[in-house]
This record gives structure tokens, sequence and C-alpha cells, in this order.
């Protein structure tokens, strides 16, 4: 399809189209004519549009010509155009609705634009040009529209009826931004951004769907068409589609690609192949040139389609599909019909194409009405029932009901049995129903509540279903036609399955039912094979909130088989049954079920069938017995941690289990915790939950009425004895280093370990009995985890649901915490309880609780903030990011699902990666350093910070969208390493990290999106002397420790008053100087060796850490994402006796030292800084290297999307000008500066925290900010002027300064008249001689300027009798 990669395609020879051209306008005066004779002047204009000459429409025209299809042309209540979305350049996705009397749009969230569905019209989509340079399904189903308009008004008969018994919808353009770039007559499809194939983010749309073979979901970020059409089909019931293509002349069927994605030759069968395979005849036996199954493309001239079809994987491999997508994720059967050879034909030809297609769309459209239809209803009130399931026994594919009950379900001629089921109501299954050519068999089916309900309760649609008098139409209802009780579906696969055939059973079922199973791997085995897990669940790859998720661990020991064997059979037991069975379809979209039947996957290849009590196999490959190396809370577990183990910690630190079994040999007993106690002996070690357990043990044990009588293996031990069939571990015998124990110390998990039987190994004709004893249990103990109390932790102001917080049960020492999304569960036994929650930043609430013996009791709580009151006037203007911005909007997201469950799980699967495999000295360091620059110019900037002392350079490497430019809006983060040259390994992990990000940049979405967020600085080797002269294998030896000089450089960071700059080693200068100092850094983090753990600051001793939340939270972000450093179970040699919680501790507490480099960091670079130490050896083999990077890239990545959490804020005045420098203070101790443009940007611990900003002349800002656990909280502070003045308010300070100022003006005038008028009498003892008028005149004047000269010029006559008369007359 051109959803296929075909791009040399012809167009027809001209010469050929004369003769069909005159044909056609013979043809249309005939129509003309009788449209003149017998239709009204609507019906003449509509039929004038169908016949015109067709040609391409651009967006505007299309528009245009829609709308007055829909609000001119037609009847009224027969179109209707409406938008399901927009294109990734805004232009709208339009679908012309077609069917006579359609109702209202409804109003509502979830409401459709185009109105609600029909009851009992089937609906049917066609879609064309999702390729934008693939045209003619454009114009086609444009020229389509108006011919059924026209047809409906002239009174067609075939187009009537097709129109009153269908529900059409018609999608001329899903990639209309792609079509206006492409070009008429470009039949081979141009590659690249002028093509227009792809949408404009460069997506190719029919690869932008979720698939049934692909472990990670794309990213619809940059396909808003592709999630537009999914949202539109979620809100409707879709029966039969059409995708229509170009670039070859066939119709593809699914499915389009298979689990192993050869290219091509591979026919992947789906459940409903016939169906397909018929549907795909219809529209190609109707076609001239797609029926003789030899298109002749050019350059494809060889190539056959037998009958004109073909299955989509077998033509070739497309992966990410839309027609897959129709089938699996939707009731849709959906088919890709390529329409020509030529991409984009010239509008000379599309006439002619119009009648090479016509017949064939009309008749697949009305196929939708063939197999059988009818309504599923409630038997008391006869509402109908909705999502209710159709199964068609033999066809692993069930279908949904509507909103009214109704359903269609689309099969090939013959005779089937078809279940009707839906929780809540007893399955009815009618038999032998015969499906015939033609219309549809009509099957209605009534259900009898399983309790009785209140008809009032139930939503009942008065709508009157639309029905179809065809001759041929059979009615057959549960009541006419009675069906014998429903009877469970049983495995049939009895036998021991060995790795191979145990995985082909595994990816089986996977295939057969990919809407309730999901097979993922937790792990490798010592030897490499995968720990494989099969998910069962309504909604499987997705945590659904307050819905508890439930495992089965079997084979732990590789001897001990029966558990594995049950486990396959429950997995085909769940997938047969569910949807017909009440129980278990109850079960599947109640819980979600985990089931892993081999954690000992080499020990079982190792074991030989008839080992009744021996120990071959027992162990793993490395002869660890694995049920004793778990940590334990009584003793130390001196063996080593086992693939496998660690595997199986890390799995459960990925989910919220909260109930689980682990099945084992060797006798017949549940078995609770504790396994053992303090004292290493046998006997009774009682845990918290001991009443707990022994219930929920008890719910297996009673099922299996050999397991109940307590006896389990007379012949071997006569004399054991467990009342009920049941045991405390430690009181059988003592296992330290257990796995059930372990679950239930470190997790919200409740495990007991079940042994099934006396014999380990047992025959294979054996395994019946086994299913047939424990069948019920399994069933009934995975029923337990809707035990007790369950509900959410909600924040009481915005309603957020709070990750973490702790649920505490009075009198029980055992609190559990929440999830992601706020919800918990607790298993209890029914009674009353005194429930406390709590969460960091908040109230804690307290609640009573009576739990009795049924389903949990649901139980909310909503936690008020501490110090949520506030003085009026003291909060500032808080924002979230503008929820406008689509790129804000969209990264966001992006950060949330990295955080989320198994989110960069998601993000690895789906990338190209790097292998180190040697490590580089200082020349090969720097070539590879300078190539990635010339490599990848745009998003690296490489630059010396400074030399060492044996001038080597030490450089750095920057990777953004924007290197070397100031973007103070986005965080930026340091990786260095080499600061002791013994230890290279994270030298290399940076280089692979860099090289990495480079590689993906453009590739993948995820990267490209952090890159171009983000500025990411790498120091790989801030010692290179050192460096050049450590030796490889040499894990403890201090050689390269040092820089040449012989200081160790993390002693070497101290602070600017107690040591000159000057006297600083050269490599400290160089990076305190040009990174550390610039103060512009959010996060940074160093790599070191000689351990397995991660420090945070301070190194140096201190009595009190600032900031000890966020600074360990960090440092646990980066071990969790480690699959064992989160375990704290370093074993280095040097430190076997370590036990580290989390794999994180305080760096005094680790190696206390003065002058570190995360000390420094953070007290005079303000930035958080935390120490990796990536393994017990400092120099180990290359060969171990490219372990060390597949341990590690996940949480040096995790810490890229760490570093845009926290809270991240813009400083405005009142006038919107930006204030920089201005102070931030967090909980009254981390202190950051505003940068440039006002931005700051601060890590914080998930919680409340106190912010306070200050700046000189305004108003100082108090505020409690939440910092969320997967996003950054957007701060927007807007000061105002400091009104003020040493404490009182500025309008008074003003008023009395200006008064002040007032009054001492005036005194100084009264001062200055007085002197002055005291001057002209007395000055200095003389007094002027009076002379002529004029003369006084003129000396006023000059002295009114100030002048000396005046009182000089002019004689004086002495009238006393000092002796100062003799002093001054002496001077004149």
């Amino acid at each position: 399809m051109a959803g296929r990669q075909r791009w040399s395609r012809g167009a027809a020879a001209p010469w050929l189209l004369l003769p069909l051209l005159l044909l056609w306008r013979a043809e249309t005066a005939h129509i003309k004519k009788a449209e003149a004779a017998a239709s009204p002047s609507t019906a003449n204009a509509s039929a004038a549009g169908a016949n015109s000459a067709m040609h391409y429409m651009d967006q505007a025209e299309l528009t245009a010509s829609l709308r007055s299809l829909a609000e001119d042309e037609a009847p009224p209540g027969l179109a209707r155009l409406f938008s399901i979305g927009r294109s990734g350049e805004g232009r709208e996705l339009w679908v012309l609705r077609l069917s006579p009397g359609l109702p209202e749009v409804e109003t509502g969230p979830d409401a459709d634009p185009g109105g609600p569905s029909i009851p009992g019209r089937p609906q049917v989509k066609l879609v064309a040009n999702m390729h934008g340079d693939e045209t003619l399904g454009r114009a086609l189903l444009g020229r389509l529209a108006r011919e059924l308009v026209s047809g409906w008004l002239r009174g067609d008969a075939r187009l009537r009826r097709l129109l009153n018994a269908t529900d059409l919808y018609l999608m001329p353009s899903l990639n209309p931004d792609g079509f206006a770039r492409a070009a008429e007559g470009d039949c081979a499809g141009r590659k690249g951004a002028g093509g227009g194939r792809e949408n404009a983010q460069g997506r190719d749309l029919n690869r932008s769907f979720p698939d049934q073979f692909q472990g990670a979901p794309p990213d619809t970020a940059a396909a808003p068409e592709a999630r537009a059409l999914m949202e539109w089909m979620r809100r409707n019931r879709f029966v039969l589609s059409a995708n229509l293509h170009g670039g070859s002349v066939v119709a593809s069927y699914p499915y389009d690609d298979s689990a192993v994605h050869q290219t091509s030759g591979l026919y992947s069968k789906s459940a409903d192949d016939e169906v397909f395979k018929y549907l795909a005849k219809a529209y190609a036996s109707n076609h001239p040139i797609m029926k003789t199954g030899t298109p002749n493309c050019p350059g494809e001239e060889k190539e056959v389609f037998e009958g004109g079809i073909t299955n989509g994987a077998q033509w070739y491999d497309v992966e990410g599909g839309m027609q897959d997508y129709n089938y699996v994720w939707a009731n849709c059967f959906e088919v890709t019909f390529e329409l020509s050879c030529c991409k984009y034909p010239p509008a000379s030809e599309l006439e002619q194409e119009w009648e090479n297609n016509r017949e064939s769309l009309l008749t697949f459209i009305e196929k939708v009405q063939i197999g059988v239809k009818g309504f599923v209803r409630d038997s008391v009130s006869q509402a109908g029932l909705e999502n209710a399931t159709i199964a068609v026994a033999g066809i692993a594919h069930n279908i949904t009901t509507g909103r009214f009950g109704d359903y269609h379900r689309l099969l090939v001629p013959g005779t089937y049995n078809i279940t009707a089921a839906v929780m809540g109501y007893l399955p009815v299954t009618v038999v032998n129903v015969e499906v015939k050519e033609g219309n549809a068999t009509a099957v209605d089916f009534s259900l009898e509540p399983t309790t009785a309900v209140p008809v009032s309760d139930l939503i009942q649609d008065t709508l009157v279903p639309v029905t179809d008098s065809a001759p041929n139409t059979t009615n057959l209802t549960s009541t006419e036609r009675p069906t014998p009780a429903h009877q469970v579906i049983q495995p049939k696969d009895f036998r021991h399955h060995h790795f191979p055939d145990m995985e082909i059973f595994l990816r089986k079922y996977a295939n057969e039912y990919p809407s309730i199973t999901r097979l993922y791997s937790a792990g490798k085995s010592v030897e490499q094979r995968e720990l494989y897990v099969m998910e069962i669940s309504d909604n499987p790859g997705i945590h659904e909130l307050g819905e508890p998720e439930f495992k089965y661990i079997g084979n732990m020991h590789g001897n001990e088989v029966v558990g594995r064997e049950l486990l396959l059979n429950l997995i085909e037991y769940l997938c047969k049954n569910y949807g017909t069975d009440p129980e278990v379809t109850d079960l599947v979209q109640k819980t979600r079920i985990h089931i892993m039947p081999s954690m000992n996957p080499d020990g079982y290849e190792k074991s030989q069938e008839g080992d009744r009590e021996g120990t071959v196999g027992r162990n793993n490959s490395n002869n660890y017995d694995l049920n004793r190396n778990f940590p334990d809370q009584f003793f130390q577990i001196s063996a080593p941690l086992q693939p496998e183990t660690m595997a199986v910690m890390n799995w459960l630190k990925c989910y919220p289990f909260v109930l689980s079994a682990n099945l084992h040999g060797g006798s017949l007993v549940v078995n609770y915790p504790y396994d053992d106690g303090q004292r290493g002996i046998a006997t009774y070690s009682k845990s918290p939950d001991d009443s707990l357990f022994q219930q929920i043990a008890l719910s297996y044990a009673k099922e299996n009425v050999e397991m109940y009588q307590g006896h389990p293996c007379p012949e071997m031990y006569p004399d054991e004895y467990f009342p009920h069939g049941i045991t405390n571990g430690a009181h059988w015998y003592n296992v330290p280093g257990g796995m059930q124990d372990w679950n239930y110390v470190n997790t919200n998990c409740f495990e007991l370990t079940i042994e099934l039987g006396c014999v380990k190994y047992p025959k294979a004709e054996e395994l019946p009995r086994y299913w047939e004893q424990n069948r019920r249990s399994l069933l009934q103990f995975i029923k337990q985890v809707h035990q007790g109390v369950k509900g959410f932790v909600l924040d009481a102001t915005d309603g957020q649901g709070i990750l973490n917080a702790t649920v505490s049960i009075a009198n029980i020492d055992h609190p559990v915490s929440t999830y992601m999304g706020g919800d918990y569960w607790r298993l209890l036994t029914p009674g009353t309880y005194k429930i406390t929650v709590s969460a960091r930043g908040y109230n804690s609430e307290t609640k009573i609780v009576k739990v009795g013996d049924q389903s949990a009791v649901q139980v909310n709580f909503n936690l008020t903030r501490e110090d949520s009151r506030r003085e009026e006037g003291k909060v500032p203007d808080i924002n979230m990011a503008d929820a406008s911005d689509p790129v804000a909007r969209e990264f966001e997201i992006l950060i949330k699902n990295l955080s989320a469950e198994n989110g960069m799980e998601h993000l690895l699967t789906s990338m190209a990666d790097v292998l180190p495999y040697r490590y580089r000295p200082y020349k090969d360091l720097s070539m590879f350093l300078r190539g990635l620059n010339l490599n990848y110019p745009l998003i690296t900037n490489l630059t010396s910070l400074g030399q060492s002392v044996e001038f080597r350079q030490i450089w750095s490497l920057e990777i953004s969208n924007k290197p070397n430019q100031s973007e103070p809006e986005e965080p930026k983060i340091r990786f260095v390493a080499g600061i002791h040259g013994n230890a290279p390994v994270g030298t290399e992990l940076l280089l692979a990290l860099a090289e990495f990000l480079c590689m993906n940049y453009k590739k993948n979405t995820a990267i490209t999106k952090l890159i171009d967020k983000t500025r990411i600085v790498i120091v790989p080797s801030l010692n290179p002397d050192g460096r050049e002269i450590a030796q490889e294998r040499d894990c403890s030896s201090k050689i390269g420790h040092t820089n040449a000089h012989g200081k160790d450089l993390d002693t070497d960071f101290t602070n600017n008053s107690s040591q000159q700059s000057g006297v600083r080693e050269p490599e400290t200068k160089a990076i305190i100087e040009n990174l550390i100092l610039k103060q512009d850094f959010s996060l940074s983090v160093a790599l070191d060796g000689g351990s397995l753990l991660v420090t945070y600051p301070y190194d140096k001793p201190v009595q009190t850490v600032e900031n000890k939340e966020t600074l360990k939270h960090l440092a646990s972000m980066y071990a969790n994402n480690h699959p064992t450093m989160y375990l704290g179970q370093s074993s280095c040699p040097n430190k076997s006796d370590e036990n580290i919680p989390g794999g994180v501790m305080l760096g005094a507490e680790w190696h206390s030292h003065l002058g570190s480099m995360k000390d420094f960091s953070v007290t005079y670079g303000h930035c958080p800084e935390i120490t990796v130490y990536t393994g017990c050896c400092n120099f180990p083999g290359a060969g171990q290297l490219p372990a060390l990077w597949a341990e590690n890239k996940k949480a040096l990545l995790a810490m890229l999307v760490e570093v845009h959490k926290g809270i991240y804020g813009l400083v405005h005045d009142r006038h919107g000008r930006p204030v920089s420098k201005a102070e931030i203070v967090l909980n009254e101790r981390v202190k950051v500066s505003t940068k440039e443009g006002g931005y700051f940007h601060v890590l914080l611990a998930p919680g409340y925290h106190n912010l306070h900003a200050k700046a000189d002349g305004y108003q100082q800002q108090h505020i409690q900010v939440l910092v969320h656990h997967d996003m950054a909280t957007f701060v927007h502070i807007q000061f105002d002027m400091d009104n003020k003045i040493f404490g009182f308010p500025r309008e008074l300070v003003v008023t009395v300064a200006g008064a002040t100022m007032s009054a001492l003006i005036l005194t100084a005038c009264i001062i200055w008249c007085v002197c002055s008028i005291k001057s002209n009498r007395h000055k200095d003892g003389f007094h002027r001689l009076r002379q002529h008028h004029d003369d006084y005149e003129d000396e006023i004047r000059m002295m009114s300027t100030g002048s000396k000269k005046s009182l000089l010029s002019h004689e004086f006559q002495d009238e006393t009798d000092t002796e100062e008369e003799t002093l001054y007359s002496s001077k004149h």
C-alpha cells in the first residue's frame, strides 16, 4: 500500500483515454436528461455537481464543497459535516456523515462531534489520503459523497437502500498537510520533506498506530492526525472500514505485520482471515484492473496478486499500521485498497478512475450487512447492555455491543455458536446460528442478572432500533432456542514444556489474544534465557487506577516443575474463557494479573522427569538456591545476588503488586511468613499480619481437598501434619533469604509459598490431575486481592493523587504506600480498623473503617496541605505552564510518560544503541570527541575548560539544539567523570552517552525533545594525566588516583576564602571557574568507581544537611533506575558486610573528607551534585564495558528526565519586566538567583516546599509550592514595588519627607531675608555713608547678586571706636 514503500509507479497512455472520454460524455448526457425529467431543482444541482469534471481540490475548496453538500444540497437530516481534529499545521480533518434521520449532536466532554450512533444501524468509515501524496482516494470520496446525495434526491433504489441501512462516514483526507506539499503527476512519490507522504512533522501516519507486536506504543505527539482518528474510533463502534491508498492496485488485508517482522513472504493470519479475504474480494472483483491480479505497475511488472488481494504482511511487513489497529483494538474490520499505480495521477484520469472504483466502493459498503446482528438486553428491564462481549466459538476475536446494546458481527456464510456475556449477568450461548450470503442473520440476546437489579437502576435508551425486513433474515433469540448450561473450556495442553516449547506457547497465546495479553520479560537467567511474564488484563500494558496487581511465580527451583505447568494451564484457561465465563471475565476485568511460569529456566533444563525428591536442577546455573538468595531481615546473606534474584527484585519495584504466590513442589501445603526468625531455628515466627496470612493461605488450601486434610506425603513424611493444609514457614523449617519474606518486608506485596505435591517432577500423564486439584485454588487465591480496604489518597486542594503516602493500620506494624495515582490497596481480615494516612507536606488523616468478608471497602482520603492558611496579600501570581502552548504541553506529557511505570523501558526499546568495547586513552578520547563534534555540528559544541598539569586538554562537550548559546529558560545538567584517573569506567559511560544522544537525535522523538529542551554538558575526563598511567584490570591500585602533582583532586575544591585560586591544581581551577561558578546548572552527576552506590552531599562532616530530602531523592532516582544498585548489596570484597538502604548514602557517612567537588558545587555553585560509584572494581576489563553501559544507561537518561522537574519559575515586575538576580530561598535554606530574563529553576523532592522571593526595591513574596514526582511546577512571581521605607508605608514617609522639606525651605527663606535686611544696615560693625539716590539703587542691585565688590567700592564711616576700623581702612 502506499502505506508501503513502493515508489515507482506509472500513468496510463493518453491515447487509451480518448474512446473512454467520448463514452463518458455520452453517458453524462444521458444521465443529465433523466435527471432533468425526474428530479427537482436541488437534485439537478447535486447531480450536476456529481457529474461535473472531476479535479483535485485544495483544503479551502474541499471544505467549501463538503459544506455546500451537507448544508445546502442534501435534504435535512441526511448529511452532517464535522471535524475530528486538526492536522499538525492546523487544517481541519473533515468527515462527512451520511445517513437519513441523523440525531442531534450531544454535548459533554465525551460526546462525538458527529452526533450519537443510530441503534441497529452499522457504522462504516472510508478514510483516504493518509499519505498526502496518494491522492486518488481523496478525489474519489468527494465524488462518492455527491453521488450518494444525488442518488438519494433522484430516488435511486440502491443508493437509498444503502443509506437507510448504513451509518456512513467519509473522510477524504487524513493528511491534508502532506497533500498541500504533494505535486500532481508525481507517480513514484518524492522521498523526504518535499514529497508530501509524511505529515508536517515528518511522520508516516501508517506507521504511527499502536501495534500488537510492538513492545512500546508509538509517540503520537508528532502524529496529531493519528491521535485524532484513534480518539474518534474510541467514541464510536465502527464495524467496517476502508483505507484508500495508491502505489499499486490490490486489496490488502490484516495482519500487516508479524511478531518476527520478516520483510515479506510471511502470511500473518488473523482470527478472521476468511472474513477479511471475503471483504477484500468484494472490492477487487468489481474493479476492472484489480481483479486481474496483475497491476503491471512500472518497475513491478512481475508482481502478481491472486484474485487482486493479498495478506498485508505477506506482501511486506508494515509495523504500526492503521488497519491492524482497527481490528485489534476496536470492533472494526478494515481493509486497505491500493487504487492506482500512480500515487498522484493527473486530474485528467480521475473520471476513468471513478468508473473503475464506483461499483467496488458501493459493494464494499454494502458488505457491512453480512454476518449476524442484533441486540443484547437485560431480561428484566429490556434495557440495552453496552459493552457486552459477543464471542464466536472457534474465532479468537470478540466484539462488544454499542450504547444501545446493538452489535454487528461480520461473518462469512456458515454455522456458528455465538455467546453474549457481560459482567453481572449470566452468559447466553445460541448454537447453530446459520449465516447465509446476503443480509445478516438477526440474533438477539436476553441476559439474566446474577443479582436482582431494580429496573430504575438500569440506563434505558428509548430510541427505536432500525430494522431491516430483508426476506432471508431469521430472528433467533435465546428463548426460542434453549441453550444448555455454560461449560468452561478446560486446558488441553498437558505436557512438560522445555524452554523453546514454553516460549512458543507464550507467544502463541499473546498473539491469539492480544486484547487481554501482553508478553514481556522481567530479565534474563545466568544462561541468558528470558524470564518471561504473561500479563492478562482487559487493558494490558496499563496500570488502571484503582485496579490491584497480582502475580504468580513458578519453577523457582528448577526441578520443581508442577507450578510451571499449572501456570501455563492457567494462562490457557483465562484466555479461552474470557468473555464467555463470568468468573474469568470478572477476574480479568478487575485485576491486572502477571504470571511468571519459570524463574529458574536454566535449572529446569538440567532437571529430569520422574525426579521425586532430588536436587539436580534445583539451583540456578551458578549453583545458588534462589530461595536463599534474597536479602534477609534477620541474617546477612553472604551469597552474591544472582541475575534471577535481581531481576525479580527489580520487577517488584516496577509494579504495585498487592498479592502473590510462589509455587514449589516437594510437599502439599501453603506456607506463609515469616520463613525465618532472629534465632535461626524452627519455631513460629509471627509477622504483623499473621491472621491475614492465615486467611489467604486457607483460601487456597480449602479448595484443594487433599491439601486441606493436612497429611501431605504419608509415604515420605508419615509424621508430618499441617492443620487445614497451612503452616507458618519458620515453624516448619527455617529459611533465611527467602523470596516471600522479602516481598512482605520490602514492598507492598503479600506473598505465600505453595507446595503443590510430593513429587517434584512428576510424569507428564499426571499433569491433568494436578490441574484438576488446583484449578479452583488458583482462581480463588487471585480473588483474595480484592479483600480488605482500597481507595485513593488525594490532595484536598487540587484532587491530584499523592504518590508514596503512607497508609498505616493501628496495632499492625506494617504500613503500605500509595502508587503514582494515589491509589492504594491494603489486605485485611474482617473487622474494624483505625486507618491513618500521612504524606510529606500534608496533615495526616485518620478514619475508622469496618471491613467485611466480601469485596474490599473503598475509603478515600483527602489530605490538606500543612500551613495552608495564607496572610492576605502574600500569595504571588502562580500559574502552571501555558496550556495553550502545544510544544510545552507535549513536552510535559513526555516527562510524565517517561516518569510513569515502565516509561524509561519503553524509551530504551525504541532506539538505536551504542556498544562501548574498549577504553580510550587521552589521544583517542580527544579524537572521539572531535569526531562527534564534526559529525553532529548542529547539536554539539566542543570546548576546552583548561589544561592539566601535563598540558592535556580538559574537554567539555555541550549537547543542545542551540549549543553555546544562552538559553536561561532551559535547565542545564552536567556529567563529570574521571576525577580519579584510576576509575575510567565513568569516562567511557559518558562517551557512550554522548554518542547515544547524538545518534538518536531526530531519530527518536523522546531523545530529540530532551535535547531540544535541555543543555547537556559532558566532561568525560577531569584527570587525564592520572588516566594515562592507570592500569586496566587493576581494581584497587592507587596508580592514577591523583593528578601529576600527586594531589587527590576531590580534596582540592576548597572555598575561596581559605585558598587562593592560583594555588589550586589546574584541573580543579578549570572546572571551578568555567563551570561551577557560572551558577547556571540545575544538576550535576559525577561518576567514580570502587563501590556500587550513590552518595549525596555533604562529604565533609556536618551536623545538618541542608535540603537533605532533595539531595537524597536525586541520588535515589539514579539508584532506582539501576538494576542492582538500589538493592544496597554492593558485594564488593572490601565492603562485603555493607547493607546500604536503597543504595544511597550521605557522602560523609561513606567516605568523609574535605574539599570535595560535590560540596563545592552545592555551596558555591548552587547546584546539587551526586556521585555515582559504578562498580566495585576501579578499572575492570574492557569486556565488562557493554554490561556496565547496559546497567547505567537507563539511570543516566533518567537524570535527563529528572532535571525537568522541581520548580521552574519566572520573576517579573508588575510591568512585565524580568527581574534578574532576585533571590529565591527554598525552605529557608536553599538559595538560588534568577538568571537573565528572570528565570530560575531548582530541583526539589516531591511534596510541599516554602518559597521566599526577594529583590531590592520590591516586596518579598511568600508561597508554599507543591512539587510533583512526574512534572515540573511552574511558578510565575510578579513583584510589586516595596511600599515600606524604614518599616513605614511609602505614602506616609513621602508625605512626612515632603512636609519636612517644605518647612526647612520656608525657614531658610525667612532666615535669609532677615539676614539680608540686617546686612543692609549693619555689616561687620560698619554703617554705609548716604549718597545720592541712583548710587544707592545700583548698590542694592549689586548686593542682590551677592557681589562683595559693592561693599568695598564706596566710602564707609566708622560709627564705633574699635580697632577694626584701622585694620579694614588700611585695605583700601
